[in-house]
């Protein structure tokens, strides 16, 4: 039975961290909704705050700490969820007494659990465990344990209205939860637990449900999208979906985030490549390019692995764009492996490039590893590469003077009516990290969602400046 609070009770979302985490929240928003309760931005005079944590690394976890505690500040009982809320659960909640701290398990329940909070009721804040022990690994024992009864909750898994709480014409759309990959770095799967795809008739059903919300463009999210499929006995999941969700009415462009290169087969790579409404877009999680550091880091690859996957993405598509993330300072890392780096990063030629340094995370293996940096040596490397970095992006970006690009409209930027200037993002660009392309010339008639066909004729950085390839403008 729903909760059923007094109608005047408001909450504010407020969303730390990754796409993944904004889809949670939405999904929390739309059962709260539901339940009666009124949802409001500000979070100064609401009756509750919901505040959506990031666990991934140090300054993650602190800018949700910060959040937390900048919340009690308006007054407001304070409600922390999300990933840093799962990892650390009780002992989180002694460290911020301030917080009620709830898991995955709630979120089902979330209108019930802010009914208790605000009515003075107090919690039992859950301990940690291992999500990876929650669910069999083989796919038919997985299915058969989803649907019991006493399940473990998994975020955006049997999918409800989600309300948007951003607004824009691009969406996040999760595809899967977990991961089963076993990076020496990384603790996701501990506090996200295993791979588990959303079934395709749900991820079809929300990608419906966004166009009608205005949607125009998808992007596609996991843990690692990758893998979608392969707990369901079907590897090749995503090569079929992405024509259908292509083919959702209103929705212009597919995008697929969050891909491992070790994992990214030659057909998927062509459909993502050459199918029409999906994005040329690879987002490859490279990490490193030393193949001897990279076999630290439990990963795969190397230079010339990665150098030719990229050749082989712009055979098919010469104008696909391509980011990635890399860590600088693992355990063991030498000048040359910061090298071997530099000549991947040189080659690719690479859209975007994120660049952090190591930090210890508790549960990894990489926390146990000998030949740990100092830190001054971590964050010299890392202003090295990142000073490459934006010497080659912005090279990568000057490149493209002279190439037509697709771009998706966000926002008229026309000083007076009838100018027709617009900013937007091109298939290449992520709408959220990848830079931004302003379009000049653009059609009175433009709204935020439509395409418009534009040549580039200029940069600033990683941005382009585009001029509208009039009348070719598309829903």
């Amino acid at each position: 039975m729903s909760a059923v609070p007094d109608p005047a009770r408001t909450v504010a979302v407020v969303t730390l961290g990754c796409a993944r985490n904004e889809v949670d929240s939405e999904e929390l928003a739309g059962r709260l909704a539901a339940d009666g309760y009124r949802l409001v931005e500000d979070p100064d005079g609401a009756d509750a705050v919901l505040v959506n944590t990031c666990g991934f690394i140090e300054s993650a976890k602190k800018d949700s700490v910060d959040a937390i505690l900048a919340a009690t500040d308006t007054g407001a009982r304070v409600v922390a969820v999300g990933c840093m809320a799962e990892r650390y659960g009780s002992e989180l909640a002694g460290a911020l007494p301030e917080a009620t701290v709830l898991g995955f398990d709630d979120y089902a329940a979330i209108g019930h659990r802010l009914d208790d909070v605000l009515a003075g009721r107090s919690l039992v804040p859950h301990d940690p465990r291992d999500r990876r022990t929650l669910l069999p690994i083989s796919p038919v024992a997985r299915g058969a344990a989803a649907a019991a009864e006493d399940a473990p909750a998994i975020p955006g898994h049997g999918w409800v209205q989600r309300r948007r709480l951003a607004g824009g014409p691009s969406a996040a759309l999760k595809l899967a939860s977990g991961c089963d990959r076993r990076c020496a770095f990384c603790a996701i799967p501990a506090f996200r637990g295993s791979f588990v795809s959303r079934p395709p008739a749900e991820v079809l059903g929300e990608a419906q449900w966004l166009a009608g919300q205005g949607v125009a463009e998808l992007v596609l999210v996991s843990e690692n999208s990758t893998s979608y499929g392969k707990d369901l006995g079907d590897l090749r999941s995503l090569e079929r979906l992405l024509p259908q969700l292509a083919a959702v009415e209103g929705v212009a462009r597919v995008r697929v985030a969050y891909l491992q290169p070790a994992e990214l087969r030659p057909g998927l790579l062509e459909v993502i490549a050459t199918t029409d409404g999906v994005a040329p877009y690879f987002d490859l999680s490279f990490q490193h390019s030393s193949p001897g550091l990279l076999r630290r880091m439990r990963r795969f690859g190397g230079t010339d692995d990665f150098l030719a996957l990229v050749e082989r993405a712009r055979s098919l598509a010469p104008g696909a764009g391509f980011r990635t993330n890399v860590i600088l300072g693992f355990p063991g890392e030498t000048e040359e492996d910061v090298a071997e780096l530099e000549r991947f990063l040189t080659g690719a030629r690479l859209d975007a490039v994120g660049v952090f340094g190591y930090s210890d995370e508790e549960g990894t293996e990489a926390i146990g590893l000998g030949g740990k940096l100092d830190q001054a040596e971590i964050d010299a490397r890392v202003r090295r590469i990142t000073d490459l970095v934006e010497e080659l992006t912005a090279q990568r970006a000057e490149d493209r003077i002279g190439e037509r690009v697709e771009v998706l409209l966000t926002e008229d930027l026309s000083p007076e009516e009838g100018e027709g200037v617009w900013l937007g993002h091109a298939a290449h660009q992520d709408p959220e990290s990848d830079g931004t392309t302003t379009v000049t010339g653009v059609p009175a008639d433009a709204a935020p969602g439509r395409v418009v066909a534009a040549e580039v004729v200029d940069t600033e950085g990683i941005d382009l400046v585009a001029a509208a390839l009039v009348p070719a403008v598309r829903a």
